[in-house]
């Protein structure tokens, strides 16, 4: 099973003073950039406060195929808008090397990296009782 939340609070450049029509046009974008991906359950692109956020979440059943697309559209909205901001959590159980662990996808003046989740992991024993194969 391939989880992910994630939010990006969706800006044009780091100094939050954008142009309202530039930040108009993003968001417009950034919304086209999600619909064509088509396959998430939850998502959310609203303005709030005058601030455009996106918010995503879902359950896939095979991260092998849906999770790099999910980590590529995140990046293209970064792209699309180079000074936001937000953090997209993914874990993962068929992925061979973190199977047990969050995977954080950290998105700062619109680039990501990847951290480790330190709230979260180990899986288990921090929110399930355990994986067969982990158990002794």
């Amino acid at each position: 099973m391939y989880e992910y939340h994630g939010w990006v609070t969706l800006q044009a450049t780091s100094s939050g003073d954008d142009d309202p029509s530039l930040l108009e046009r993003i968001v417009e974008r950034v919304h086209r950039a999600v619909r064509d991906f088509g396959e998430l359950d939850v998502v959310d692109l609203q303005w709030i406060n005058g601030v455009p956020q996106l918010h995503l979440g879902g359950l896939a059943k095979h991260g092998a195929t849906f999770g790099p697309d999910l980590l590529e559209l995140y990046t293209r909205v970064g792209e699309l808008a180079p000074g936001s901001y937000g953090l997209l959590h993914v874990w993962d159980d068929q992925d061979e090397d973190h199977d047990n662990d969050f995977r954080v996808h950290r998105m700062a003046r619109g680039q990501v990296t990847e951290v480790a989740d330190k709230h979260l992991s180990p899986v288990a024993p921090t929110v399930i009782d355990g994986y067969p194969e982990f158990d002794s």
